[in-house]
């Protein structure tokens, strides 16, 4: 049996997120019927992440295992012929048997943008989320800094979102700006649902001066969801990469 891998590739904007679901068509539900089709059998697709609706990806990892010897340039070239503009495969190798695609991951890097201009651009509208006003962004860098290393994150968890344990380990947290567009990265071995845009609404309050950096410690401290900032918008959030 082989265990082939796929790096997909895709605009969240026309989707209800990654995982499939009754209410909406989802980027697994489109993948695993292009995979379906070209193998000719069933394939339970396995993903590294489970991104939202509206939510993008560069470097979304996904598994699945064939006996078919198709080889891995001409699966890519098929599935690319058939899946729509919004999602496509950068490329592909076959794995150990035990190589999982969410489970074998090491970290997840997220970004995050911010069209930090006066006017918004129809060249961003879909993958950023336009903020007018001025920003402090040395401040937001230093202020998330506090998020590195391991913290219960339940202030920055989905409201009512439940989980066993709200502990995650954060290794790389930076805010940077290049011209008109802020970059927030997030690095971490995993992430609770919203985490990111939770953290990302939050920090957005430091950079317009609207909390301190000791507001948003006690924030973290807290871990009560209803402290933290608002939520950033679905269409900032890309999946940059995972690392295996």
């Amino acid at each position: 049996m082989r265990n082939i891998v796929l790096t997909i590739a895709y605009d969240g904007t026309n989707y209800h997120g990654w995982q499939c679901q009754p209410n909406g068509i989802t980027v697994e539900q489109v993948v695993r019927q292009a995979v379906e089709k070209i193998l000719d059998h069933q394939a339970k697709i396995y993903a590294a992440g489970r991104t939202d609706a509206g939510v993008h990806a560069q470097g979304q990892v996904v598994n699945f295992f064939t006996e078919k010897p198709i080889g891995l340039t001409n699966l890519a070239r098929g599935l690319n012929s058939m899946l729509p503009e919004d999602i496509r495969v950068q490329r592909g190798f076959e794995a150990d048997p035990s190589f999982h695609a969410r489970y074998s991951a090491r970290s997840k890097t997220y970004v995050y943008r911010v069209l930090n201009s006066l006017y918004d651009s129809p060249f961003y509208t879909r993958y950023a989320w336009h903020v007018p006003h001025i920003l402090d962004v040395v401040k937001m860098d230093r202020v998330m800094t506090l998020v590195l290393g391991e913290h219960d994150f339940s202030a920055f968890k989905k409201k009512e979102e439940v989980y066993h344990s709200c502990v995650r380990n954060v290794i790389t947290a930076r805010v940077k700006r290049r011209g008109g567009l802020v970059y927030f990265v997030l690095e971490g071995t995993g992430f609770l649902r919203y985490m990111v845009r939770n953290i990302v609404g939050t920090i957005m309050l430091v950079g317009l001066e609207k909390i301190t950096a000791n507001d948003f410690s006690g924030i973290l401290e807290s871990r009560d969801r209803g402290q933290a900032g608002p939520t950033a918008p679905a269409k900032g959030l890309c999946l940059q990469r995972i690392t295996y």
